[in-house]
């Protein structure tokens, strides 16, 4: 009798504990994939990477001020305040590199913008050194952009879903618990010739965070003494990757909107000689 009773305890332990893991998958620790930092310098959304090239690459620039956080959201902590953003403060940098990432590169003619003050100092110290030396050889003028982006992190919301699973047997306990944020991005395309806005996107990503705990507690010594050990780990979506995904997503959207409104157009002679090539090979 006493075993069987030992047995169907400790089957309820299993079911207890396996049910942690298994119930609501969709927020499991295989599928919460954690982007590793050696995937930051290849682009996330690979559709953005193999867009066919263009007819003409526009000419495009991005200002600092034309793409920032305008969230006001501060970095959430439990225990002490903090002044740290929750967003990157530097979101045109992920910009530039999303449109530097297009069709491999070969989509957008992106123009420096940010360091622009600098790069006119030193075309000005050229401009100072060659008439000291009597050179004639005059600078190249810059590039001028014939489309701005512009745009902004407009929104970062916390704690959308949250939830978990636990469960305890004997002492021996374990709790599963998950929550959902959201980042959320607004990117536009205006004419510098008329002012006329070309495109609009707004996209959303979300961030999760994922954390397991497992705790025993036991009274050994004739019940006289008690042993607990607890132990914990969680794992957070970094919140700059998913800014990056939702810029990413957002050119990919402008991109297939320029198409259908004729902004410009895809290289479909260049895109033929290439998978014609591709199934001779």
């Amino acid at each position: 009798m006493k075993t069987a009773k030992q047995l169907l305890l400790f089957s309820l332990l299993i079911a207890l504990l396996s049910s942690c893991v298994l119930l609501d998958s969709k927020y499991s620790l295989e599928n919460f994939k954690i982007t590793r930092l050696a995937e930051m310098a290849s682009v996330i959304n690979t559709d953005l990477w193999e867009l066919p090239k263009p007819k003409t690459k526009p000419v495009v620039a991005v200002y600092p001020s034309s793409f920032l956080d305008q969230t006001g959201q501060r970095r959430s902590n439990s225990t002490f305040a903090t002044f740290s953003t929750a967003v990157t403060q530097a979101p045109y940098t992920l910009l530039i590199q999303a449109l530097k990432h297009t069709a491999q590169g070969d989509f957008f003619e992106v123009v420096e913008r940010i360091g622009l003050d600098n790069l006119s100092k030193e075309r000005q110290l050229i401009r100072s050194t060659r008439e000291s030396f009597d050179e004639p050889q005059k600078l190249k003028p810059l590039m001028f952009a014939g489309i701005i982006f512009e745009g902004a992190v407009v929104s970062y919301e916390s704690n959308i879903r949250t939830g978990g699973t636990g469960g305890r047997v004997l002492g021996i306990g374990m709790s599963r618990s998950y929550r959902q944020d959201t980042v959320t991005v607004s990117l536009r395309t205006v004419s510098v010739l008329t002012g006329r806005i070309l495109t609009e996107v707004t996209t959303t990503k979300s961030i999760l965070s994922v954390g397991i705990n497992e705790d025993v507690f036991r009274f050994v010594f004739n019940s006289t003494e008690l042993v607990e050990i607890e132990s914990g780990s969680t794992d957070n979506e970094p919140v700059t990757l998913a800014v990056r995904a939702a810029i990413e997503a957002a050119v990919y959207g402008l991109v297939m909107q320029g198409l259908e409104k004729e902004v410009w157009d895809f290289d479909y002679a260049t895109l033929r000689e290439k998978n014609n090539e591709e199934d001779t090979s």
